[in-house]
């Protein structure tokens, strides 16, 4: 196990675009260090050792969990191998930060999550806006100066343009739009307003794919407060949330893969006060990182933890048999 003095060596499952772009330069921007990368095609697995700087290159998953200078894996694998490889590398006694979805169902979330807590290995899922200072500013003006939050609404679409193998429009890997940024919104809704009772969606499937491309779903509470979500491939990129409250509400654009070059703005109108926040910029990836390392150091839960990729996946879950006909689902 890591101590609070060492440094995190990452092994990386995979050769996704989102390690490429986001979390290996993370890595290696951060005081933690990247020891291999492996692909199933071990000359891929070389050229991007090669592109990234990274020591050592395997052609077999397996290999780099039996490799004995990683302390940690990141894995961008496509959805439904998620599980299996959070799994196989919790029995090799390495830490795992893991893309979002954790899993493919609750269920299975439910049976990673107690498999990491069994092998003593910290667990966190990749929800990097949640480790923007802007998501920590938000959730701290709905904490103490909104009164009442009635409603939500969050969208994340953007254009997954005519690429028929791409893995997200692929059913067996557990492709779709609400469980691949669909999952966003959820978390959102969740964060602000606890966790709903039902759940009711429509979606439609464009691509003639067996996923879902377009998503539109309605979460209802007890006490009559609701969210809203989308999701889809099928139109520009849009990604947005706004909180409603009785004294006022906050507004967010570009909500969830906020720019790391750019700066993003908040605005909110609470007590008749209008007001826009701008915040520097910064990697949240970065701060996802640090925040796991840390974690794993110290001992303690992530704020993207196992339980709550469990709670995530029970609406989503429910999300997807409502979509499938069932009308509105109860959320257990």
């Amino acid at each position: 196990m890591a101590t609070a003095t060492d440094r995190l060596t990452f092994g990386v499952l995979g050769t996704a675009g989102i390690a490429r772009k986001a979390v290996i330069p993370a890595i290696a921007a951060s005081d933690h260090a990247l020891g291999a990368v492996a692909s199933r095609d071990g000359e891929r697995a070389k050229r991007f050792a090669d592109e990234h700087a990274i020591p050592r290159s395997y052609g077999a998953y397996e290999a780099l969990l039996e490799d004995d200078g990683i302390d940690a894996v990141y894995i961008p694998l496509p959805n439904g191998l998620h599980a299996e490889w959070t799994t196989r590398a919790a029995d090799a006694g390495l830490h795992v930060l893991c893309e979002k979805p954790l899993a493919e169902d609750a269920g299975e979330a439910q049976a990673v999550t107690d498999r990491c807590e069994d092998r003593g290995v910290t667990l966190m899922e990749g929800f990097m806006y949640r480790y923007h200072p802007r998501t920590e500013r938000v959730l701290e003006l709905v904490a103490r100066e909104l009164s009442d939050v009635r409603t939500v609404t969050a969208t994340f679409r953007f254009p997954l343009y005519d690429r028929p193998d791409d893995v997200r429009l692929d059913p067996d890997l557990a492709g779709g739009s609400l469980m691949d940024v669909g999952c966003y919104p959820v978390s959102l809704v969740r964060t602000v307003l606890g966790e709903p009772e039902r759940a009711y969606a429509h979606t439609h499937d464009t691509r003639d794919a067996g996923v879902d491309t377009e998503l539109a779903g309605v979460l209802e509470y007890a006490d009559g407060r609701s969210a809203r979500i989308a999701s889809g491939f099928d139109t520009q990129l849009v990604q947005r949330y706004r909180i409603d409250a009785a004294n006022g509400w906050i507004a967010v654009e570009r909500a969830f893969d906020a720019p790391t070059d750019e700066s993003v703005e908040l605005t909110y109108e609470i007590d008749g006060r209008r007001g826009v926040e701008t915040f520097d910029p910064v990697d949240q990836y970065r701060l996802q990182v640090e925040h796991f390392a840390d974690c794993v150091a110290d001992d303690a839960r992530p704020l993207t933890d196992g339980a709550e990729a469990i709670r995530n996946m029970r609406v989503i879950d429910a999300l997807s048999e409502s979509a499938d006909g069932t009308g509105s689902v109860a959320i257990e």
